[in-house]
C-alpha cells in the first residue's frame, strides 16, 4: 500500500512538473516568436525611415536646384574695362559680344560667344542701349534676335557729336532659346569706359 501511494504520488509529480517543463517551453516559443516578429517590424520600419530620408533629401536638392535656376539676371557692357573702341560697319550682319559682364547671376550668358541661353520657360525682359559717335556717313541700329529671329530694333542717326539708341522687349522663350544682339550691316557701335553699350536681361518669372 506504501509502495503503490509513493508510487502514484511520483507519477503526479512528474505529470506536474511535465506540465510546468510544457508550459515553460511554449511561453519561451510564443515570447521568441512575439521578439522575433517585433525585430522583423523594427527592421522594416528603420528600411522604411531610411528610404524616407533618402527620399526626402533628394526632393530637397531638386527643390534647390530648381530654386537656382529661378535666378537668372544679367548686364554686360561691350568693352573690358579700360578699352575705348568704335565697332564696324561690317559687310554684314554682326552679332556684338558684351565682354564686360558685372552680373551672370546662373550664368546663363555667354560672355565669348554674347548669347543668352534661358535656362528655364518663362517670361524674360531684356534691354539694350547702343551707343556711337555721328560721321554723317555711319548710323547705330542693332537688332534683339531671338534664336535666328529678330525681334526689336534699336536705331539713331546723326551728322555728328555722340547719339544713343535703346529698346526693351519681354519674351516667352523655351529651354534653350538663344537671345542676343546683332549689329547690322553698314553700322557701327561705340564704348567707352563708361560703358554706354550694354545688354542686360532677367527672368521675371517661370511658366
Amino acid at each position: 500500500m506504501k509502495i503503490s501511494v509513493s508510487f502514484t504520488l511520483w507519477l503526479l509529480l512528474g505529470a506536474v512538473f511535465a506540465e510546468v517543463s510544457t508550459d515553460s517551453s511554449q511561453d519561451i516559443f510564443v515570447a521568441l516568436r512575439e521578439m522575433t516578429a517585433s525585430l522583423v517590424q523594427l527592421k522594416a520600419d528603420m528600411t522604411l525611415q531610411t528610404q524616407g530620408q533618402a527620399q526626402l533629401k533628394t526632393e530637397m536638392d531638386i527643390l534647390k536646384q530648381q530654386q537656382l535656376v529661378r535666378q537668372v539676371a544679367f548686364s554686360a557692357g561691350l568693352l573690358a574695362v579700360g578699352q575705348v573702341a568704335t565697332i564696324g560697319p561690317f559687310p554684314t550682319n554682326t552679332p556684338l559680344i558684351f565682354k564686360h559682364v558685372p552680373t551672370n547671376i546662373g550664368n546663363a550668358y555667354n560672355s565669348n560667344t554674347g548669347v543668352f541661353t534661358a535656362p528655364v520657360r518663362g517670361a524674360y525682359h531684356f534691354e539694350w542701349w547702343i551707343g556711337a559717335v555721328g560721321d554723317g556717313r555711319h548710323s547705330v541700329l542693332a537688332v534683339l534676335v531671338k534664336n535666328s529671329e529678330g525681334v526689336f530694333t534699336a536705331y539713331e542717326s546723326q551728322t555728328a557729336g555722340y547719339m544713343s539708341a535703346s529698346n526693351g522687349v519681354t519674351l516667352l522663350l523655351e529651354v534653350g532659346d538663344t537671345v542676343f544682339v546683332r549689329l547690322w550691316a553698314g553700322h557701327r557701335v561705340y564704348d567707352d569706359g563708361g560703358h554706354r553699350t550694354t545688354f542686360s536681361g532677367h527672368l521675371l518669372f517661370p511658366m
